[in-house]
């Protein structure tokens, strides 16, 4: 008796590959439609786990990242709570000197205003730069490599500053020719370089061109030596074998040695890792609850499913291939071939499916990472030089390979031959279920991205149209810099006499963001027991005016009033708080400052929509030497004013470059991670519509190559085209239904989560629904029409001649 050789495991391994390749190269079609959809797939996946991996690494890479620790106060007043990482200009400090357990501490507050720079320069070579102050231990704390100077006394002093390294090399030519030389800050100081940093990484939260002494900055601002302020952010680095948790309860009531407790009200200390805050920001009743996380997660999700959609693309069109290879099949398991055998045939196919997937994904990833980088900020690339990269493609590739193949591997191999060779392949109900239960699947995933963008595209649409409480369009921000400082009522008079100009006033910082909070404000008749943080601001006249706010009572600012100069103004949401029944012409202090409210204004947001509004104090000064300058501008009237804007600043303010910003530009850029998702929900809604269609597309060649004698018998007596037409296409229709029927209670599950986020909101209407069903149906109808259509024009000769 002749023996039978037996391979090896490699050779058996490339028998299987080129046994794949040829069956790949016989069935092109659907092998090009199973590679396209795949590689779809792969590249949507790739994309978005980048930008995971990204956003998760912000802020991890610090030497002393498990040390790091961010303090923020919680709020407890009206029955309420409430938080927020605003802390008082003293606390950094304090807490080092009370607190052993601390190691350093610093505070961090940012140079200029929300949304404006500052201009530094060494001789004629001026430059708008962002930058902060920060406290004498910052880079002990923070692992931002100096290059020149030293850590301890890098900020340790007044008049000092410590500049990037691509500053350094902009103004004096390389970091160890910065040191001990001298900037001009915003034209009115100068600072001794005591220090060149590394370049802050992308994947830092904190961006900053220098750093200043924290010493300068309580100089510069005397409201941050009142416990009553906050403002600034306080970071600690605990000691090695410090217990975080015993740390927080130490400091939890630690503005109390500085502040009288007040019954109806508490504040109090407490901690989150530094590492955590850039993805979990958010507070919901006073303590963390989410923030970028969710987004992260979401795509997470998202990244996984449409990889899952594209896998089942691969299955259910490996399975609609069995009528057509079912010869072949039966043939190879007559002549000997083992199930086993068959089975790694077809996982074979898959894999080498999925590696041309993934070399394409790969491919088309890098093309498209510019588009992508523009869409989500980011600086991100394809990490081929780490080993780590290629080590996780291998496991995507052996997970899609198992995944999409597993399947069809052993669907097909437990065929029965004998049926197989007669033409008579038939399957089980259960069989047929399983598919229309992988397409229904992939087509809820879809109407939920689909509901998902149109409800996100919506809450974006009414943060932009709803009444804010002021006019954002044709309003621009000019910051308060240099001699504009001093010359600022010449600038503002003849700035008003320029073409297209309607008003002109100014704000300590813009109307889009006011973060200042006081705890500072008093009247006859408080409660003692009342106590909560009043968002102050500081203004010129002409406020009401160039905003176009509402006055509720009262009136504005007025240089016909020269005791306005110690009066207030009060939002609607203050007077209540305050329980002022008749606002006007009421006694108020301000720290030391005593005046009268002269005016009411209607609730404005002065920050995003996700808060709700707070109370607001506005007083008057014209001379304070930095803020925002606001002018109101006629519409169609931009360029010329503009252009007159431009060369004033010139003439009264030549030191400084003059650079402007649009009041709705400003807005937007609260919502920028809204925005980024609902661009990004299209896309996907997009991708996962049509990898599904794809799907559909292979189950409807399945089924239809299921029924062909049924359809040839059924033209013999007379059936009309376009009533198999029907036929055929009701049953994929029936399963776009059910799709929608799981979908949509998720989907308007998820999406009211995601309102929850927002105090102002849209409500989920049946119509965005109804258009995600709509669409979907169109969209499959047009997919298995063809299909039909063909089935019901063949020659019904040709399908009853097969037996």
């Amino acid at each position: 008796m002749r023996s039978v050789p037996v391979k090896s495991g490699s050779n058996m391994f490339f028998s299987y590959i080129r046994t794949a390749w040829r069956s790949l190269r016989r069935h092109k079609a659907f092998s090009i439609i199973n590679v396209f959809g795949l590689t779809l797939g792969l590249t949507c996946s790739l994309l978005i786990l980048l930008w995971v991996c990204d956003e998760r690494s912000v802020d991890r890479w610090h030497t002393h990242s498990k040390q790091l620790w961010q303090v923020y106060e919680r709020n407890y007043f009206d029955g309420k709570v409430g938080a927020g990482y605003a802390t008082q200009g003293l606390l950094a400090d304090e807490l080092k000197r009370v607190v052993p357990e601390i190691q350093y501490s610093t505070g961090l507050e940012r140079a200029s205003g929300p949304g404006a720079s500052n201009t530094i320069s060494a001789g004629d070579k001026p430059g708008k730069v962002n930058g902060s102050f920060a406290g004498a231990d910052f880079f002990r704390m923070f692992s931002f490599p100096l290059l020149e100077g030293s850590a301890g006394t890098a900020l340790d002093r007044p008049g000092v500053i410590a500049v990037s390294h691509t500053l350094a090399v902009r103004f004096f030519g390389s970091p160890s020719a910065a040191i001990g030389r001298s900037l001009l800050f915003d034209n009115k100081e100068n600072l001794m370089v005591s220090a060149v940093f590394e370049d802050i990484p992308a994947n830092s939260s904190l961006q900053v061109a220098f750093l200043r002494s924290w010493t300068d900055f309580i100089r510069e601002n005397p409201w941050a030596n009142n416990w009553g302020n906050a403002d600034p952010s306080t970071y600690l680095l605990l000691r090695p074998n410090a217990d975080a948790a015993k740390v927080e309860a130490q400091i939890k009531d630690f503005l109390y040695r500085y502040e009288a407790k007040n019954p109806s009200s508490r504040d109090e200390l407490a901690l989150q890792p530094w590492a955590d805050k850039y993805l979990h920001s958010t507070f919901r009743n006073g303590y963390i609850d989410g923030g970028r996380i969710e987004y992260v997660r979401i795509f997470t999700v998202v990244a996984v499913l449409i990889l899952l959609i594209a896998c089942i693309n691969f299955m259910n069109l490996a399975t609609a291939q069995a009528a057509r290879r079912a010869r072949e099949i039966g043939v190879r398991k007559v002549v000997g071939a083992s199930r086993l055998s068959l089975a790694g045939q077809f996982i074979g196919e898959a894999f080498l499916l999925s590696f041309l997937s993934l070399a394409g994904a790969i491919l088309l990833s890098s093309l498209l990472l510019p588009v992508f980088n523009d869409l989500t900020g980011k600086q991100l690339s394809l990490p081929v030089s780490r080993p780590l990269f290629w080590v996780a493609l291998s496991g995507l590739l052996i997970l899609t390979g198992f995944i999409a193949g597993s399947y069809p591997a052993f669907f097909l191999s437990s065929l029965d031959p004998v049926k197989m060779l007669k033409g008579g392949l038939k399957f089980s109900w259960k069989d047929v279920l399983a598919r229309q239960g992988l397409v229904i699947f992939q087509f809820s995933l879809t109407i939920l991205l689909i509901v998902g963008m149109i409800v996100i595209y919506r809450q974006l649409d009414y943060i932009q149209k709803t009444n804010i409480g002021y006019d954002r369009e044709n309003l621009v921000y000019i910051p308060i810099e240099g001699e504009l400082a001093k010359n600022y009522a010449l600038f503002k008079e003849q700035a008003r006499d320029l073409p297209g100009v309607l008003s002109v006033s100014r704000m300590r910082n813009t109307p889009t963001v006011i973060e200042h909070h006081t705890g500072s404000i008093g009247w006859p008749g408080k409660d003692p027991n009342s106590s909560f943080p009043i968002a102050d601001e500081i203004v010129g006249y002409d406020l009401v005016k160039t905003l176009r706010l509402q006055l509720k009572e009262g009136r504005d600012f007025s240089r016909d009033y020269p005791t306005d100069s110690v009066g207030f103004l009060l939002n609607e949401t203050a007077v209540g708080k305050m329980g002022l029944k008749d606002p006007i012409g009421h006694t108020l202090f301000w720290g030391n400052r005593q005046g009268k409210v002269i005016g009411v204004l209607k609730d404005f947001h002065f920050s995003s929509m996700h808060t709700p509004i707070d109370p607001l104090i506005v007083r008057l000064d014209e001379n304070f030497s930095w803020g925002t300058i606001l002018v109101r501008i006629g519409r169609g009237r931009t360029k010329e004013a503009l252009e007159g804007l431009e060369r004033l600043a010139k003439r009264q303010n030549p030191q400084f470059p003059f650079t402007y910003r649009f009041s709705d530009e400003e807005f937007n850029k609260l919502y920028k991670s809204e925005q980024l998702v609902s661009r990004l929900a299209g896309y996907f809604a997009f991708l996962g519509i049509f990898i599904s269609c794809l799907g559909l597309f292979g189950l409807a060649t399945f089924a239809i190559a299921q029924r062909t004698k049924e359809i040839g018998i059924r033209k013999v007596l007379g059936a009309s085209v376009p009533g198999i037409s029907f036929l055929l296409a009701n049953n994929f229709l029936k399963i776009v239904v059910l799709a929608m029927l799981a979908a949509f209670p998720i989907a308007w599950l998820v999406m009211s989560k995601w309102l929850d986020g927002f105090v102002y909101r849209i409500r989920i209407e049946w119509w965005m629904f109804a258009v995600a069903g709509v669409t979907t149906l169109g969209v499959a109808l047009l997919t298995v029409s063809y299909q039909s259509i063909r089935a019901a024009l063949a020659n019904p000769i040709r399908s009853l001649r097969t037996d």
